[in-house]
């Protein structure tokens, strides 16, 4: 089993006093399904999964909100009994049978104590079709994303390796053997991302080729996806915005630079609903000017991070930059390396709300400037930007912190840990210790 720090936020909702009927959301092949069933077959006496898509003699069971007469007939229908407080009801492709969402306001409403999970590959855009009331409050959502660097680290074996830089990376010097093994660990995930069927191959077998074919497979199953939605757009435009997104990540998305041919306005929906899919994320612009960060997006400008950093090297065929480039933080004009911090940051983000990335820019004549990150941590913006290893300059990042007074920034690099006065260096595979970062410099 390849181990998904979600587990844990499973387990606590399990045994929680004000517990929901709970929906995982995420991409279609992220690992939902997996996780709810091994989570299952773990933590419970019984367990009985419902896949609406491959059994669609269920829909009717849910013709009816009454709970007690649809696990009835679901007990019925499939020989085994719930017990409420031992079974788990695993709703499977839940967008298949609305019916079955809005159940669960019933099922946590009069029978609290029975636990059910829902999940499906397109469940985001039947929750926001607004063919069907969701019921707000009396649901549970869980946002599940491609494993991050430490889950990878975890799967291959690397447990001693993590708590080490867990427990030394803000408080001494990184030898540099170690160093140097946690980088390439780094590159290699660079190369693989986070897709669990990609990982899991790589564990079984090692075979870089293979891994290679089941991220294509991955990507031709999301490209199959567009005709299931395509009728609110062109489905040619959905594939023009889910190759671009791949191939511009880090720039200023500009729908012209697309196809000038076509309507800003439907592009525009193609990235929308891209954005629903899971697909690809925005990257908003703030003006960093207070927290929440969303009060001062500007809603025109915006770059896109892509779903996975292995799929993004399948689509845009840059395996032999990545293998031979030295600098990490140079690869694709530094695309690859932002397209990583991106995934990391939205990793490090709370389970329970959809994640969010920001960005700041300053557009003057000959004063332009760009923080590729910005974070909320302990009620402070922080800035953050990408950097390869012999750029010292930080020109845009220390602009950011004298206008708003910030008291200190963050360097992602290959460089080791290091603190500064006011900028504080983290290496790629040290992002998660931002979130124990000293309260003052």
């Amino acid at each position: 089993m390849i181990p998904r720090n979600i587990y844990k936020s499973l387990k606590e909702w399990k045994i929680s006093s004000s517990r929901k009927p709970l929906l995982i959301r995420g991409a279609r092949q992220v690992g939902k399904s997996y996780i709810v069933d091994h989570f299952a077959k773990n933590e419970f006496a019984n367990y009985i999964t419902i896949n609406f898509e491959r059994n669609p003699e269920f829909l009717t069971v849910f013709q009816t909100h009454d709970p007690r007469e649809i696990i009835e007939k679901i007990s019925l229908l499939t020989a085994k009994k719930i017990v409420p407080g031992k079974t788990l009801l695993f709703l499977d492709e839940i967008q298949d049978c609305p019916n079955a969402i809005v159940s669960l306001r019933y099922f946590y409403e009069e029978l609290p104590d029975l636990h059910v999970v829902g999940a499906g590959s397109l469940l985001e855009f039947t929750l926001e079709s607004g063919n069907f009331k969701v019921p707000v409050g009396r649901i549970q959502y869980l946002y599940m994303l491609p494993l991050s660097l430490n889950e990878f680290m975890e799967a291959i074996g690397e447990q001693d390796l993590i708590a080490y830089v867990a427990a030394n990376g803000l408080k001494s010097e990184i030898p540099d053997v170690l160093h140097d093994k946690l980088l390439s660990i780094v590159r290699k995930y660079f190369l693989l991302g986070g897709m669990p069927a990609v990982v899991n191959e790589y564990i079984k077998t090692g075979d870089i080729i293979e891994c290679r074919k089941i991220q294509r497979s991955i990507i031709d199953t999301y490209i199959d996806d567009f005709g299931k939605y395509s009728k609110m757009t062109h489905h040619k435009n959905l594939i023009k915005v889910f190759y671009s997104a791949a191939a511009k990540v880090g720039q200023k998305f500009v729908y012209a630079s697309i196809d000038n041919t076509v309507k800003s306005r439907e592009l525009k929906l193609a990235v929308e609903l891209l954005e629903t899919a899971g697909v690809i994320k925005r990257i908003k612009r703030t003006n960093g000017d207070g927290l929440p960060l969303e009060a001062n997006v500007k809603d025109n400008f915006f770059k896109l991070l892509f779903l996975d950093i292995g799929l993004m090297h399948n689509i845009s065929q840059m395996y032999g930059e990545t293998i031979l480039q030295e600098n990490l933080a140079s690869i694709f004009q530094g695309a690859v390396a932002e397209q990583f911090v991106g995934q990391e940051l939205l990793a490090i983000q709370n389970p329970y709300s959809s994640p969010n990335l920001y960005y700041w820019a300053r557009e003057a004549k000959s004063s332009n400037a760009e923080v590729d990150y910005l974070v909320s941590i302990k009620n402070k913006i922080i800035p953050i930007e990408v950097k390869s290893g012999n750029s010292n300059s930080m020109r845009s990042l220390r602009l950011f912190m004298e206008q708003y007074h910030s008291e200190f920034g963050i360097k992602i690099s290959e460089d080791s840990f290091q603190i500064g006065v006011k900028i504080i260096s983290i290496p790629f595979y040290g992002i998660l210790n931002i979130l124990n970062l000293p309260e003052k410099q």
